[in-house]
């Protein structure tokens, strides 16, 4: 029979309550939120009060010996040697009642939960001011377990006394003071609790908590690692509480972390901390690395995991720096973005801080040499999706880029950042993916905030206007709001040729910021007639500049609609190529990414390698199941924001060349029979035509020839063959961090919804 990792108990609520207050237990606040209403706090004492059963209690020892001090603490402070893992939300409101203490709501905000009760039905409500006034009522039941019992009892019958209009007779007394001892007596409420031995791991309580846990919440990494602090680094745990307090705190005076891109919750900074200490995104790690765990030998040491709470401790002094804080949110207004309603992805803003934290702190890079590139790479890692798929692979990845540069090299840092930048930004990228990415009517897209975040690093007026597009941006709301975006081929327009649709009629190339004269707010007519009437009233020069800013091809207006969606995402995706091309500073542009650039950046959401297409390096012979790779590879890639597939290159970026490729060709033995295999590969196996999305090169990297494909994000999904074969394309494949992955059915549509819109 297995070991079992628990232990039944039991605990009347007075002890519980007493091992809280003392610190045996320990009730962190910040590990899960209190998060019920009032109204389920009444609920449950109504339950205990008529002896219904209200659920099992999970502790978790913490393995701290008695009388250990928490880190950084003064010397009052101890370690609770149980931990709260299923009970939190009960526990919370028990204790807040019992002791008339407030607790910390979601928002940060202190408040006093505040029962009362009713001996006559023996009911419980929540105190509201009618119920204050009702002489009926306790109106508070903390004086209950308070010294002030006796008066609290004598005071209800004393008030009600002057509302009725006879003397209470002595049984009738009796029977109301006797279920006011009831409630009182809930104090001695027995609760059944599950102790977790201190040799049960992070896992096997996750897995325990989700089985027994009715209401189906999970526990992460983040929430372990909270509650690890909560044991040994009480003073880092409330740090984090207080930062993300003041940045949503209207009444915090003097400086705070509030700003127009991000409420940080303590687990995002949590995660920012820990990355910066120790290079590291995958929480799971990080957690047994706190714990003081050899990872190699797995023996736990308590001066090693003093030495690594010391060490996060630093880092996350450095992440809780306002003055840091702030300096890298400049980064962002540097990069053309203005407040949270452009921000798509929290991550690609908290990982960009890690970097800027380490560039700053461990590159020696001073703020005004840091800014532009951690603009830019906060551009393209918002842009691309980067930290969207697999954030926490994706980030290891891009830690382990600089892992290996030499401490205090700006300039190198600066370099990598920029080479993987390029990496992801390529002529095809430009030219066909963002395109592509643009053909969506999504408000939230990632490629129309690029877009508008252009227009603000150009200083771009909004149409037909001199406003600036910035201040129509602008958080503090001080631009007109009349000033909207709007179609420039209008509906009732479209509708009378036959469009319609959402989808359509408010596709991002047909939108634009535009100030419509006054005679010109309510018409309906086709561009060809509306332009004319506006033209003659704007400088030819003024308008012809804002027509380059918002992308309108010449001669527009005389397009038919299809035509001119497609010219337009063409030029929405140049301008802002031209305006990410200024962050570069003096540097006017990029120069094109070699083949030896994207070896050297390494695989990412955007980069894969493959050894090979066609020969198995491991049996030595001709191997057909390669192809299906290269197939589901390119699928992965049309499906995300495009990428490149270089054929030739082990996962280690070692350079093999495909001359052995070359030999399973038959009698065209050279690039170009390669080149027609790829084609015919992919035309067949995949669901659409590449060949406006798929470009393929053949560079010489080493003195050996490799096979480059660059493909181009889809504007629609693509689906593969099934590698065991079928007549069909079924297969959908989608690129995720450093991997492609298949999605299926609520998954696959869902992908679907978000990415396509």
């Amino acid at each position: 029979m297995p070991p079992t990792l628990y232990r039944d108990t039991g605990y009347s609520l007075n002890h519980l309550i007493e091992d809280i207050k003392v610190g045996r237990i320990g009730l962190p606040d910040i590990q899960r939120p209190f998060v019920w209403s009032a109204a389920k706090t009444r609920d449950l004492f109504d339950s205990m009060y008529r002896g219904y059963p209200i659920g099992t209690l999970m502790f978790w020892e913490t393995g701290a010996e008695v009388g250990t001090r928490q880190i950084g603490m003064e010397s009052a402070s101890r370690s609770p040697q149980l931990l709260i893992v299923d009970g939190q939300q009960r526990l919370t409101s028990l204790f807040a009642v019992l002791t008339g203490r407030p607790v910390l709501t979601k928002s940060f905000e202190q408040r006093r939960i505040r029962i009362a009760f009713r001996p006559d039905d023996q009911t419980f409500e929540v105190a509201d001011a009618a119920i204050e006034r009702d002489a009926h009522f306790i109106p508070d039941i903390t004086a209950l377990w308070s010294s002030g019992y006796k008066t609290t009892v004598r005071q209800f019958f004393d008030r009600l006394s002057q509302v009725t209009a006879e003397d209470m007779p002595d049984a009738a007394k009796d029977e109301l003071e006797e279920r006011i001892d009831r409630v009182r007596d809930l104090r001695d409420f027995r609760f059944q609790v599950v102790e977790l031995g201190a040799a049960a791991d992070e896992e096997q309580v996750a897995e325990i908590f989700v089985r027994i846990n009715s209401e189906g919440v999970q526990l992460n990494q983040s929430d372990f690692i909270l509650t690890l602090m909560s044991v040994h680094a009480e003073k880092g745990r409330r740090q984090l509480e207080d930062f993300s307090r003041a940045a949503v705190d209207p009444t915090v005076t003097g400086p705070s972390p509030r700003n127009p891109f991000l409420d940080p919750s303590p687990d995002q900074l949590l995660r920012v901390a820990v990355a910066v200490a120790f290079r590291r995104a995958r929480l799971q790690h990080v957690y047994n690395i706190l714990r003081g765990k050899d990872l190699e030998t797995g023996r736990v040491s308590a001066e090693r995991r003093q030495q690594q709470f010391e060490r996060l401790a630093a880092a996350q002094e450095k992440a809780l720096d306002l003055t840091s804080w702030h300096e890298f949110l400049k980064c962002l207004a540097t990069a053309g973005f203005r407040s949270r309603k452009m921000i798509t992805s929290d991550n690609a803003l908290l990982f960009s801080y890690t970097l800027w934290l380490i560039g700053r702190h461990d590159f020696g890079l001073e703020v005004p040499a840091l800014r532009p590139v951690i603009g830019r790479w906060f551009f393209m890692a918002h842009t691309t999706g980067r930290y969207t798929g697999s954030p926490e692979s994706q980030l290891e990845s891009d830690l382990g880029r600089i892992a290996g540069l030499t401490a205090g090299d700006g300039t190198a840092f600066v370099a990598e950042l920029d080479r993987i930048v390029a990496a992801n930004f390529t002529g095809d990228y430009w030219d066909i993916s963002l395109p592509n990415r643009l053909d969506t009517s999504s408000s939230r897209s990632p490629a129309l905030f690029a877009y508008l975040a252009a227009l603000n690093i150009l200083d771009a007026e909004v149409l037909f206007s001199d406003l600036r597009v910035k201040d129509l941006l602008d958080p503090s709301g001080a631009a007109p709001r009349s000033i909207e975006r709007d179609r420039l081929f209008h509906r009732r327009h479209l509708e009378s040729l036959g469009i319609s649709g959402t989808r359509q009629t408010n596709a991002i190339a047909n939108m634009a910021y535009v100030d419509w004269p006054p005679t010109e707010r309510t018409n309906a007519d086709a561009p060809r007639d509306y332009l004319p009437r506006i033209a003659e009233t704007i400088d030819p020069e003024t308008l012809a500049r804002q027509s380059r800013w918002h992308a309108l091809p010449v001669g527009w207006e005389q397009l038919d609609y299809p035509t001119f969606l497609e010219r337009r995402r063409q030029l929405i995706a140049r301008v802002v190529r031209d305006a990410f091309n200024t962050l570069a500073g003096e540097r006017k542009r990029y120069v094109p990414t070699t083949a030896e650039d994207l070896i050297a950046a390494g695989e990412s959401q955007t980069t894969e390698f493959k050894s090979s297409g066609r020969w198995n390096v491991h049996t030595q012979q001709h191997d057909p199941k390669l192809g299906q790779i290269l197939v589901k590879a390119v699928c992965g890639f049309l499906n995300a924001e495009g990428g490149v597939l270089l054929i030739g290159v082990e996962d280690d970026g070692n350079v093999l060349g495909i001359e052995s490729d070359f030999t399973t060709l038959g009698t065209k033995q050279n690039a170009d029979g390669y080149e027609l295999f790829l084609r015919q590969l992919l035309d067949h196996n995949l669901s659409a035509s590449t060949a406006s999305t798929v470009r393929i090169r053949f560079p010489q990297v080493e003195e050996k020839m490799i096979c480059q494909v660059s493909v181009a994000a889809s504007g629609r999904p693509i689906f593969a063959k099934p590698a065991k074969g079928g007549a069909d394309a079924s297969d959908f494949w989608v690129r995720v961090g450093n991997a492609t992955k298949q999605l299926h059915g609520d998954d696959l549509i869902k992908y679907q919804e978000e990415h396509w819109g």
